[in-house]
């Protein structure tokens, strides 16, 4: 899986996906993960640049064919500059919501039709692959641990494991224990691009902080 056709943002939600918890829960150390791998994706697409720490797309018309990540360009282009920190937790639900959605055509999770107070249609989600997703935890595992060295590592892979870490999504892993094998990893994931290093750090900058916060709430 971490080089099949899963995008960025849908593997970091299913690494960030508990399988104990009921359906419906979990948005909030959800959101921040996935939308930080949109964002990343996005700027090793180059349809978003870094102009002075601002995510700043190049033009107005250019898209992926990804609804997930046209969704949030044009969220980006219709919006006022931000920086690339901002825009790890603003308005990060709508696209956890996108990717969700997609998850739910590739069988990943399961969507559930609910009514709150028996009156507001809802929609619940729960995992359905949990093998798959627990194969793609170990998978990013290996990738943090070793003993493949990172030149061995595809660049999404590094992409995966760097942000995973970041957003402290692999239970049991301390990421301050794989401190330089993190920073290598992070190089590595940009190597074809080298002007993304810049990026990268802020995105995991704030995926960091977010995760405390999420961690202290």
């Amino acid at each position: 899986m971490p080089d099949g056709p899963l995008s960025l943002p849908a593997r970091l939600c299913l690494l960030a996906w508990d399988p104990a918890w009921p359906a419906g829960t979990g948005t909030a150390r959800l959101s921040g993960p996935v939308r930080a791998g949109a964002l990343t994706e996005l700027a090793r697409h180059g349809l978003l640049v870094d102009e002075d720490g601002i995510a700043t797309p190049v033009d107005l018309d250019s898209r992926t064919g990804d609804a997930v990540l046209d969704g949030l360009l044009e969220l980006v282009r219709e919006s006022c500059p931000r920086p690339w920190r901002t825009w790890v937790t603003l308005r990060s639900r709508v696209t956890l919501d996108a990717v969700r959605e997609q998850l739910v055509a590739e069988g990943y999770l399961r969507a559930e039709k609910k009514r709150v107070l028996g009156v507001f249609p809802s929609v619940e989600y729960a995992l359905e692959r949990v093998a798959a997703v627990e194969a793609l935890r170990e998978e990013t595992r290996q990738i943090l641990r070793g003993p493949l060295p990172v030149d061995g590592v595809s660049e999404r892979g590094a992409a995966v494991a760097t942000l995973a870490a970041s957003a402290e999504l692999l239970p049991g892993e301390d990421g301050r224990a794989h401190e330089q094998r993190v920073r290598e990893l992070a190089e590595h994931a940009v190597a074809s691009e080298p002007g993304l290093g810049e990026i990268v750090r802020e995105i995991r900058s704030a995926l960091a902080a977010t995760a405390t916060a999420t961690a202290l709430s």
